[in-house]
């Protein structure tokens, strides 16, 4: 029994010095993101590299706020931040709850009703998972281009109003609830539209909250798309304002990382106010596929 017992502290231990070490890693980029954000431009690049500005120090060494903030000050002196922020908070969010709704449709179509050629369709939905964007940005461009829609917010938004990831993922959820519930309801009368929006729904809150979070990261985050679709500095994201800090022949390592600090902040926020559903969303779906 004792070797047991130091066998599994031995693989515990291993296994904590494993996530440790992998938490570090992932970790210490938006930590040297964070400190960069407070440096002067010498000391972006100095070699070796410099973890802690001067500017939150002073002289003798104690911590000091003083002109830590000039870099924040600078970008969003030279961006229209807050344009940027309505922008995408209006993109994101209309993307998110948009898409939740018609893939929990599409969802609990495929999981809970047949019809003729249903496994058919859902495999032809899946084969998108497999084609990269860049492949059907050219034919979207020149679709919504035809349509008018090139620099204004249709185009930002309406094509990302489905998502075959989002159907795939609440599909898995939608298929582990009971048939009992669904029969019991069909008994009493109740439609398929019924049974989706007053029992499926409100069983499905965490996949439902999960995939919210997948969204608005993905959504708060695309670059390519805006950045193709819409060129007016009235209807610039966030990653595309951040984009035009980058120059041809040198950065500002420090302003592009303070305006990334002000980009993640919110994010961050909101991964960790709904941390709890999006784990419990992500370990429910993977129970039965």
């Amino acid at each position: 029994m004792e070797t047991t017992n130091v066998k599994y502290n031995l693989g515990t231990i291993i296994v904590l010095i494993m996530l440790i070490l992998g938490s570090v890693i992932m970790i210490a980029p938006f930590l040297w993101m964070f400190l960069t954000a407070f440096k002067s431009l010498p000391e972006t690049v100095a070699i070796p590299m410099q973890w802690l500005p001067r500017a939150l120090f002073i002289e003798d060494g104690s911590f000091s706020l003083n002109n830590s903030f000039d870099n924040f000050r600078e970008v969003l002196t030279r961006l229209n931040f807050t344009r940027y922020y309505i922008n995408t908070i209006f993109v994101t969010v209309t993307i998110t709850a948009v898409q939740v709704v018609f893939c929990s449709m599409a969802a609990y179509g495929f999981a809970r009703i047949q019809f003729p050629g249903r496994n058919i369709i859902f495999i032809g939905l899946l084969s998108m998972l497999m084609i990269p964007q860049q492949m059907t940005l050219i034919p979207s461009f020149l679709l919504l281009s035809s349509l008018g829609w090139i620099n204004t917010f249709y185009a930002l938004t309406i094509p990302h109003f489905f998502s075959a990831f989002g159907t795939f993922f609440l599909r898995q959820f939608f298929l582990t609830l009971p048939r009992e519930l669904e029969e019991a309801a069909i008994i009493d009368g109740a439609s398929h539209f019924r049974i989706y929006a007053q029992i499926c729904l409100p069983l499905c809150t965490a996949a439902l909250a999960a995939l919210s979070i997948f969204t608005m990261l993905w959504a708060w985050n695309d670059l390519l798309w805006p950045l193709i679709m819409a060129n007016r500095e009235a209807l610039r994201l966030l990653s595309v304002g951040i984009a035009t800090l980058l120059g041809q022949f040198s950065t500002r390592n420090n302003w592009l990382m303070a305006a990334s600090v002000l980009a993640t902040f919110p994010m961050i926020v909101v991964f960790i106010m709904f941390q709890k559903q999006f784990v419990k969303g992500i370990a429910i779906t993977g129970i039965k596929g």
